[in-house]
């Protein structure tokens, strides 16, 4: 019986391989290809919209409506505030 031995160097030196592709379906690949980028772009832009969108809305929850605009809702809910009471001072 025949035994073979390998060693590290049989694979350095391994024919090369040589794989023949139609510029067709080369061609077809690199179409593929991009499409998939396109498509991952198109996922990763719709969550960061997403994204923006819920940040956008905590900041308008978080922003007042118009500087001192809270003071004047306290002021109105003091009694005579707004009608020329007098003050006691």
């Amino acid at each position: 019986m025949l035994q073979q031995h390998y060693s590290l160097f049989d694979s350095f030196f391994a024919p090369t391989r040589v794989i023949v592709v139609s510029e067709e379906r080369l061609k077809q690949a690199e179409i593929e290809a991009r499409q998939n980028q396109v498509d991952a772009l198109d996922v990763r832009i719709e969550e960061l919209s997403k994204y923006r969108n819920a940040l956008y809305s905590e900041l308008q929850a978080l922003t007042p409506g118009r500087v001192g605009g809270d003071l004047d809702a306290m002021d109105d809910s003091l009694p005579n505030s707004r009608d020329g009471g007098t003050h006691d001072g």
